[in-house]
């Protein structure tokens, strides 16, 4: 896949077939509709082409709202990489891109900077200055300039919405298995270890501190997790807390992770982080040795559930 983030040096041999969306998480959902894309492009001999936005439109347009989202850009890049595309093309979203009129943005973008002949989009896609724009304008956009419009049905635009939806409430519970399923893939965390207050190490279960500098990526609930993680192409299990660790009466939220068996310098390397499951809420307890107790039966949990899985 050729990734494209500035319009100005985008070139392509060959007329495409485009899907647009944000597609945050790329999710089964999205995935159905990325099928389709290169299955029109193979029938067709065009070369598919998934046009993305960022920051996302909300952040630009609405201040002040908190958006969180289920993938950094750099993850969400990644995650399209590998699905088979021909291209990527980030579009960054600004206010006067947002002012544009449809025509402008059909003729300009779609037909002559993507060289568009065929656009899958759902049947409430929405375009162009105020999202005054939709399906109907964009098929006869297509008659002016030359190129099909396919609607994704009422059912499958839906589909994608609810599990987003579904997605970001599950994690926001907790809920691993629920998200993970609608994902088809283990949610994950991306971020760089750094150096933490050591008390992990104090009672026998050092930790890597995991810093996000993305503050629009979905943290999911305080609670202890799960994770694995693939260092140096050998993939490693262990167990995680997102919270304040309220033991030791901290303030901020943190993420740490416990490897089983893993004896080598993390610090300033960066790490992905998949979540596989949760073991529990995070809770203060009397003390270091409490809690040091309390994370053995959490380790023996964690284990099992690592079991199964495999």
């Amino acid at each position: 896949m050729k990734i494209i983030d500035k319009f100005n040096t985008f070139s392509v041999s060959g007329d495409t077939v485009v899907t647009i969306g944000t597609f945050d998480g790329v999710h089964l959902g999205h995935q159905k509709i990325i099928e389709r894309l290169k299955n029109v492009a193979k029938e067709k001999g065009l070369k598919s082409v998934i046009l993305t936005f960022f920051p996302h439109p909300r952040m630009v347009l609405q201040s002040g709202v908190d958006i969180k989202l289920l993938n950094t850009i750099e993850e969400r890049q990644d995650i399209l990489s590998s699905l088979g595309v021909d291209y990527l093309v980030i579009k960054k979203f600004t206010k006067d891109f947002a002012k544009l009129s449809a025509e402008h943005y059909v003729k300009e973008f779609l037909v002559d900077g993507l060289n568009a002949k065929y656009i899958i989009v759902g049947y409430d896609h929405r375009f162009g200055k105020n999202r005054r724009a939709d399906i109907k304008d964009l098929k006869a956009f297509g008659e002016q300039f030359d190129f099909e419009v396919e609607e994704i049905s009422v059912k499958d635009v839906e589909e994608v919405a609810v599990s987003s939806t579904k997605i970001r409430r599950a994690l926001n519970m907790g809920d691993i298995k629920t998200a993970n399923a609608f994902l088809g893939y283990n949610y994950f965390l991306t971020g760089t270890v750094i150096e933490g207050k050591q008390i992990g190490k104090q009672i026998g279960f050092p930790t890597a501190n995991i810093h996000i500098k993305e503050n629009y990526k979905l943290i999911p609930k305080n609670s202890v997790y799960v994770v694995r993680s693939l260092i140096e192409n050998v993939p490693f299990f262990g167990m995680m807390n997102i919270g304040t660790n309220p033991t030791v009466d901290g303030k901020k939220q943190s993420i740490e992770v416990h490897f089983f068996n893993l004896d080598r310098d993390l610090y300033n390397k960066k790490i992905k982080i998949e979540l596989l499951g949760r073991l529990r809420n995070e809770r203060k307890f009397k003390s270091l040795e409490s809690l040091q107790s309390q994370l053995k039966i959490d380790k023996e949990n964690a284990l099992k559930l690592i079991a199964e899985t495999r």
